[in-house]
């Protein structure tokens, strides 16, 4: 259930104008595809009908049944929706809406900052790679769905690629059988030797998680849908979610000094070819 005051629920109502059963200006039918397309819930589904058949109804029955995150999720993408008609002029704003969206926006954002997995945001698509993309979203979906446990054989598969692209990407030598804990301690010996890492601790905590990261393959053969296996259990599913997601993100942070430091010495030198001489 969303953690939704009684004034939250008013400014809600009047944002998606829920007076008489209605959310904007969709049909059954385009509520339905919108909701589905936006966040891959089927709002179709008999549990959403306890309380009436309304669209209205069915949203504030998913208000009152999804989590936190999910519901912040689509609350964002109607005030999305409401926005492209008003640049469209479709719909008129004045300075009361305009109010009342901002403090919509804020019920979102604070809704969606209580997810299971604190850097979900990490595991992110890439425009030019259609796999990783579907496998991407299709974690993301599983995460938004509070299901982490049935995803972990794809959020290994999602690390492999991910490591196998920087080490592609510095010319780092790995084989294809190679495991994911050798290629990724490849990456961290490399990060070391280029002086990309300040303290001996944060060296250490990256030569640990090498041995963290031989047992997520464990996890993967054994412990997940990769094969007919009995599956992890919750808890330590968002455990190694988050261990997982959060490692990422430092990598990219690095991944990102790196990238400034390069292009750095890519304008010392192109200035020092234009020089007269």
């Amino acid at each position: 259930m969303a953690d939704l005051s009684f004034q939250d629920k008013r400014y809600l109502e009047r944002m998606f104008e829920m007076e008489g059963g209605y959310v904007l200006d969709f049909s059954n039918r385009t509520f339905h595809n919108f909701i589905y397309d936006s966040i891959k819930f089927n709002i179709e589904e008999e549990k959403y009908y306890s309380n009436g058949e309304s669209k209205a109804r069915r949203l504030r029955v998913f208000w009152d049944t999804e989590s936190n995150y999910n519901v912040g999720l689509l609350i964002e993408k109607l005030l999305e929706y409401w926005l492209v008609q008003v640049n469209m002029g479709e719909r008129k704003i004045d300075n009361l809406l305009e109010r009342l969206h901002n403090e919509c926006e804020k019920i979102s954002e604070r809704l969606k900052s209580d997810t299971i997995v604190s850097e979900i945001e990490v595991i992110k698509e890439v425009e030019d790679d259609r796999d990783f993309s579907l496998l991407a979203k299709s974690i993301r979906e599983s995460i938004n769905k509070n299901e982490p446990e049935v995803a972990l054989d794809r959020l290994h598969t999602y690390v492999m690629k991910f490591i196998r692209q920087l080490c592609e990407n510095h010319k780092i030598e790995v084989n294809k059988d190679e495991s994911l804990n050798a290629i990724f301690g490849k990456y961290v010996k490399f990060i070391v030797a280029s002086d990309k890492i300040e303290s001996v601790m944060t060296e250490r905590i990256l030569k640990y998680s090498i041995h963290v990261i031989e047992a997520f393959n464990d996890i993967r053969n054994n412990r997940s849908f990769a094969h007919d296996n009995a599956i992890l259990n919750y808890p330590e599913s968002v455990l190694i979610f988050n261990n997982v997601t959060n490692s990422i993100k430092f990598i990219e942070s690095i991944e990102k000094t790196i990238e400034i430091e390069n292009q750095k010495v890519e304008t010392e030198s192109a200035n020092w070819e234009d020089l007269p001489f």
